[in-house]
């Protein structure tokens, strides 16, 4: 039957293989956050709002956390991806949320487009051609250049995840010299006092227009909507828990036969809670990687927004989203510095296409291969790649559009439908629907679901907020 998962199976829960091996998958949620509101979103709210809104910051990335908890939770236990668990549910949910996805993510090609214009401004390649024109060109080269590293990388998780931790580290050193300016620094009391108490009145009449932008902000502060599913795959490529006795899809490029697998979950063995215990904490400092170092670098970009971009009134929108960030550089280094930061933004806004179309890639074969048994026939390795090139086409054809940044926000306002919507459903799938399949014990406790019940109602009312905000036009 359609839709149809075959039963969990049971297992030994795998022992900890240590940290050094075992953290990944935060990392990567980290690099791919900082393609999207670090680098545009949250420095445009500041460069012309000042600090009125930096104080929601830090408490929307810790927004983030039990939600990523509760995905991470059920692939430790399961070994199977959150969509599988999501179909588990009710086969219907998960196709709803399914399409849902697909809709959100047929724009992502606009963070492409957004590295492009980064790569347009420092080489101005092709001579003669319009900002567009050459945003447009950089787009699809950068495009072109990680779908054919996905397809001939005979690893592809392990690809992604070292893209990500040299993207992060580059980032962050990036940014701490250039936080290290004396002009910069200056600004540092006026901005450490405005994380508590917001900077009162707007230093400018609030645009209406900017709603959703700062929904967008709010909601990639870190990894907001679908993005957040994404965790969950990485987990399971990294064979993160009961993830470790199942096929995955890294093996896929020298195994073409790797086929689909369902869920084996943990029975109760002598030193099984110690071994629980162990990977319990991987989850809560390998999610706290990616939240803690997002705050960090959000932090840092809105600093160096309030201390250069603010004054002088610019603004990261239209084919200049990522190129007036540039100033941020050019403070400290001069027009070399300007060079350094456009190569930096160019390469974590592309970063974040290619590990964006691999992880969608992913999504898509689980969910064909859930829904769909006859699907099975074929070898994972084959739908993936067939995904992988629908998913290029896809987003090849609608970055010409609009501007990146419209392009973004859409895609932003999707997900966060999905966001309101999958948080109870993670409250269900972990502490109702599992503990009648395993011991209640080894499923998340009281704390997690009262933090996933929190996420929710907060999503839920900023999402009324933004409602509210879009028909009464303040």
């Amino acid at each position: 039957m359609w839709g149809q998962l075959p039963p969990y199976r049971q297992g030994r829960l795998p022992s900890f293989p240590g940290w050094a091996a075992a953290l990944g998958p935060g990392v990567v949620w980290l690099a791919l956050a900082q393609g999207s509101g670090e680098l545009i979103w949250w420095p445009y709210l500041v460069a012309k709002y000042g600090l009125a809104f930096v104080c929601v910051l830090i408490p929307a990335c810790l927004l983030q956390f039990p939600l990523n908890y509760a995905i991470g939770s059920y692939t430790l236990l399961t070994g199977e991806t959150i969509f599988q668990g999501f179909m588990r549910l009710h086969r219907l949910v998960g196709v709803a949320l399914w399409v849902l996805m697909t809709i959100s993510f047929l724009w992502f090609g606009a963070f492409a487009s957004a590295g492009g214009t980064a790569l347009a401004a420092l080489t101005n390649v092709p001579p003669g051609w319009d900002e567009r024109g050459q945003t447009l060109f950089w787009a699809y080269s950068s495009m072109a250049l990680c779908l054919a590293a996905l397809v001939v990388s005979r690893v592809m998780y392990t690809l992604v995840e070292r893209v990500m931790w040299a993207v992060a580290l580059i980032t962050v050193a990036g940014l701490v010299v250039a936080c290290g300016h004396p002009i910069v620094l200056k600004q540092l009391p006026v901005f450490l006092r405005a994380l508590i108490i917001p900077e009162l009145p707007l230093p400018r009449p609030w645009d209406p227009a900017d709603a959703t932008k700062l929904l967008t902000a709010i909601t990639f502060a870190g990894l907001g909507g679908f993005w957040t599913l994404f965790y969950s795959y990485w987990l399971r490529e990294k064979g993160s828990g009961m993830a470790n006795a199942l096929g995955r899809l890294e093996g896929l490029a020298g195994r073409s036969e790797v086929a689909f697998e369902a869920g084996i979950v943990p029975h109760e063995s002598r030193g099984g809670s110690t071994t629980l215990g162990r990977w319990r904490r991987f989850l809560v400092v390998d999610s706290g990687v990616g939240i803690v170092g997002n705050i960090v670098t959000t932090l840092m970009t809105c600093l160096l927004a309030y201390a250069v971009l603010f004054p002088q009134g610019l603004l990261p929108e239209k084919y200049q989203i990522a190129v007036v960030q540039a100033r941020f550089f050019e403070v400290s280094w001069g027009p070399l510095g300007r060079m350094l930061f456009l190569v930096v933004a160019a390469a974590f806004l592309s970063d974040t296409w290619m590990a964006t179309a691999d992880a969608v890639a992913r999504i898509h074969t689980d969910c064909v291969l859930s829904v769909f048994p006859r699907a099975r026939r074929w070898p994972v390795r084959r739908w993936y790649l067939l995904w992988l090139i629908v998913v290029a086409a896809i987003t090849s054809a609608t970055v010409w559009i609009a501007e990146p940044g419209p392009l973004i926000l859409l895609s932003a306002l999707i997900g966060f439908l999905g966001t309101v919507s999958f948080a109870g459903l993670l409250y269900w799938l972990n502490h109702r629907y599992l503990p009648q399949r395993i011991s209640p014990s080894w499923c998340p406790q009281r704390l997690a679901a009262f933090g996933l019940g929190l996420a929710g109602v907060i999503y839920a009312c900023l999402a009324a907020a933004y409602v509210w905000v879009r028909v009464r036009g303040v």
